[in-house]
């Protein structure tokens, strides 16, 4: 399962890299590449792989070490979005002291980590001695920081979401909240770095609890930043489907009209197997079948006015109209000439695209029940 997720992530960080490239020269696309860039290197480390073949080489706790640093470097880029999409030289003032303020926390904990042993600086947050003054400075330090960088990215989502609309403010609300349950959690974990580094306890309960609402504050932040596009994706398939459907069920009129008229029948732009399921060739194939349908109609029309003359062929039933459109392809099919002029067919009382489709399925499914 981490090897998948490991494989998620980097495939994020080469698009995300790749469109870096398209616009190098664009801030904000710059900081979202560095930020799942950060976050992409700082996974493989915390793995168990990485960190103990990084700690073989250099020493227990420079995996740890590593891996809060890019943290660090994560939410600074996080941060850095925001600025750069609110441009003006304020907002870049801004970022460049935000990377002053980044390098000096990273600066200091380097230092707190080196100046103890390889032994005491082993372990994790709930199993490192915090009476060490060095390791306490270490994880406080580290936490405060998260916890601002996490604060403001979740206060400046919180007023984009105020400004947005649904579904996008729906994403933003979840994320806002996110990153506001993460800075909530980091504040947590910093106090508990204040009692245990004046000697006392904090129960293992209460410190499994802030772990879990720490995973739940992540997984709300990922669920609402792929939310909109989430979404996107589940409509546009809604859509795909409806519309390969419909151009299944308009074959029996389809296939009636282009034998009568071959002509009617337009070129297609590919014929390859990939095009009948790519999203773009099921659209391209579904408004080219509405168009044959329609060019056909006008073309039979004028051979289904009945034997008295009728032509107020717009009140005629599917049923009707399909057992019309089958004698009057039999009489083409003799080679009668036309007794009248074009009128329209199938015509829908509500102006719009989806009523005229719904119009055409129902002869359609007509001919195919009178087949």
């Amino acid at each position: 399962m981490s090897e998948i997720l490991l494989l998620i992530i980097a495939a994020a960080v080469v698009w995300r890299l790749y469109l870096w490239s398209r616009a190098p020269h664009d801030a904000p696309t710059r900081s979202v590449a560095l930020c799942l860039l950060s976050a992409g290197l700082s996974y493989p480390v915390a793995m168990p792989g990485g960190t103990t073949g990084i700690d073989t080489v250099a020493g227990h706790g420079t995996a740890k070490l590593i891996q809060n640093v890019l943290l660090l470097l994560t939410v600074y880029f996080l941060m850095c979005f925001y600025l750069y999409s609110a441009d003006g030289s304020a907002a870049r003032r801004r970022a460049r002291w935000e990377a002053v303020v980044v390098s000096v926390v990273a600066v200091a904990i380097s230092l707190a980590a080196m100046t103890v042993s390889h032994q005491e600086f082993a372990g994790s947050f709930s199993t490192a001695d915090m009476t060490i003054s060095q390791i306490a400075f270490f994880y406080a330090g580290a936490g405060l920081y998260l916890m601002y960088a996490l604060g403001s990215a979740g206060r400046w989502t919180a007023r984009y979401a105020r400004m947005s609309r649904r579904p996008h403010a729906t994403g933003l609300w979840m994320t806002a909240i996110g990153l506001g349950a993460m800075a909530a959690a980091c504040a947590v974990r910093a106090v508990f770095v204040a009692v245990r580094w004046s000697g006392g306890t904090v129960p293992d309960r209460l410190m499994a609890g802030v772990a879990l609402w720490l995973v739940v504050s992540i997984l709300l932040f990922v669920a609402g930043i792929t939310y909109s596009a989430a979404r996107s994706r589940i409509t546009a398939t809604r859509l795909w489907l409806r519309r390969r459907r419909d151009h299944r069920r308009l074959t029996p009129l389809w296939h009636l009209l282009t034998e009568v008229y071959p002509e009617n029948e337009l070129r297609p732009a590919s014929r390859g197997l990939w095009d009948r399921w790519r999203a773009r060739g099921v659209h391209r194939r579904y408004h080219r079948r509405i168009v044959e349908c329609r060019d056909g109609l006008v073309d039979i029309s004028p051979y289904l006015v009945d034997e008295d003359g009728d032509a107020d062929l717009l009140r005629l039933e599917p049923a009707e109209l399909a057992s019309r459109l089958r004698r009057a392809a039999v009489t083409i099919g003799q080679g009668s000439p036309a007794p009248g002029q074009a009128v329209p067919l199938a015509v829908p009382k509500e102006d719009d695209r989806d009523a005229d489709v719904r119009q055409l399925i129902a002869v359609s499914e007509a001919l195919r029940l009178t087949a």
